[in-house]
């Protein structure tokens, strides 16, 4: 089992510095493979966060899940992205999806009927951008790109992996057919990924995709306290800062006591995850510092 831990995320008038940096050293010192962070069009800036993380870590995987690339111009989101895995020497792991209906496509000059060929043509001019060709050329129904001259290239080739979200079956049909690996949305319960981590696994097998090479992941929002009903209560209300009053949304979380939480993710863990990405809701650095050193300490030994 391989174990990532969300990196905090606040929106307060002055960055904890400071914090940011031990805890983003104290993860490295603990043995979690990666940082992730989250997007958010209007608020936090994932890799904007994570280049200030590249600059404070040394061998922590840095990933973002998953970006709306629908929103976004490809050209210039694999520039940022480019730029993130270059200053942390090829440690970056970008996460994808198309988004939904519930987006607000207009805003971003996107139509919302074509917003899935939008996603996927950009995904393609992403990846021809980040070729080793040193000029690109590209004719889409959205863009038109004669002689680029694109340069530098992603240290990882032939790019950074690619993690796709989604829970539709054509969804997880086509992350296997773009994608590196599968990352389970935090907002779904372990039944929900549980059937979309096997589909995942019908694909690779009807794609002719080596299952070897592809990751199973999951995002678990939890909370560590000796006091069930305690940990239960801080999870919903960390939740609550996230989705607001989103339907179901009380049923994702793992949390309890050590004991409660080993026993949650381990249903995670059975239902198909290879990676987890362990995601504290604490209200500022130091309540997902307590958080972290906890699941260290008192829950991934029982799980490893």
């Amino acid at each position: 089992m391989r174990f990532s831990i969300a990196i905090p995320q606040f929106d307060s008038d002055q960055f904890d510095a400071d914090g940011l940096r031990s805890f983003l050293a104290r993860a490295e010192e603990l043995g979690f493979e990666g940082g992730w962070v989250l997007e958010q069009i209007i608020g936090e800036a994932p890799l904007e966060l994570l280049s200030y993380a590249a600059a404070c870590t040394q061998r922590l995987r840095l990933g973002v899940g998953v970006l709306v690339t629908s929103l976004h111009d490809p050209l210039q989101l694999a520039s940022a992205a480019t730029a993130v895995d270059r200053l942390s020497h090829g440690r970056l792991d970008i996460g994808v999806a198309p988004g939904g209906g519930r987006r607000r496509f207009a805003a971003f000059g996107v139509e919302k009927d074509s917003y899935l060929s939008y996603f996927t043509e950009g995904l393609e001019l992403m990846k021809a951008a980040w070729s080793d060709e040193p000029r690109v050329t590209f004719h889409g129904r959205f863009r038109d790109v004669d002689d680029l001259p694109i340069q530098p290239k992603p240290v990882q080739r032939p790019h950074p992996p690619i993690w796709f979200g989604g829970s539709a079956p054509k969804a997880l049909a086509r992350a296997v057919r773009h994608g590196d690996a599968f990352l389970g949305a935090g907002s779904s319960t372990t039944a929900d990924f549980a059937r979309a981590a096997a589909t995942v696994r019908r694909e690779l097998d009807e794609q002719h995709q080596d299952p070897a090479s592809f990751t199973i992941g999951k995002r678990v929002y939890l909370m560590v306290d000796d006091n069930a009903d305690r940990a239960r209560e801080r999870v919903l209300t960390g939740l609550r800062c996230i989705y607001g009053t989103m339907p179901g949304v009380d049923a994702v979380p793992v949390s309890g006591t050590p004991d409660d939480v080993v026993n949650g993710l381990a249903e995670v863990i059975d239902a198909g995850a290879q990676m987890l990405l362990l995601n504290s809701v604490g209200l500022d650095v130091a309540a997902n510092r307590e958080q972290m050193e906890r699941l260290a300490a008192e829950v991934i030994p029982r799980l490893s």
